[in-house]
């Protein structure tokens, strides 16, 4: 039982690394998607287009710096506070990740009818962004109460 719980407290340390990773790919990838397809049908604007879809990149850095913040010994005292940690604030960046995308990708295919709303249409991804900060800041302070 022991062997299981050490485990578990593994898996805590890297989820956030491997659930924010899985996050800004599906994220990059729906805005990206959109992002060609608004090339397809605008003439000009294409750098915008592009530089919005890697908007849900930041949640892996964000599982990358949590990941190494909860990096230590794993014991049977700790491996449960680390796993809760580690693997509840991956599934916050996880969806964050994946919801940010959905909202790049509103925001490309709003911006390309109507360029005027660009700076405005971004802001549904900018809160989504704060949530996953959020996320982030609690798994950091968090961290630090972990032996």
């Amino acid at each position: 039982m022991t062997d299981f719980v050490i485990a578990m407290g593994w898996v805590g340390i890297f989820a956030p690394m491997a659930l924010g990773t899985i996050a800004s790919a599906i994220g990059c990838s729906i805005a990206g998607q959109a992002s060609i397809g608004a090339m397809l049908e605008t003439e000009s604007g294409y750098g915008r287009f592009v530089g919005i879809s890697a908007f849900p990149s930041t949640f892996a850095i964000y599982g990358i710096v949590i990941m190494f913040t909860l990096n230590r010994a794993v014991t049977a005292e700790n491996a449960g506070g680390l796993f809760g940690v580690g693997v509840l604030s991956g599934l916050a960046l996880m969806y964050c990740g994946m919801w940010q995308g959905r909202a790049c990708a509103a925001a490309i295919n709003a911006s390309k009818e109507k360029p005027e709303i660009f700076g405005l249409s971004l802001a549904p991804a900018a809160i989504i962004e704060g949530f996953g900060v959020f996320a982030f800041v609690f798994a950091l302070v968090i961290s630090a109460g972990i032996a």
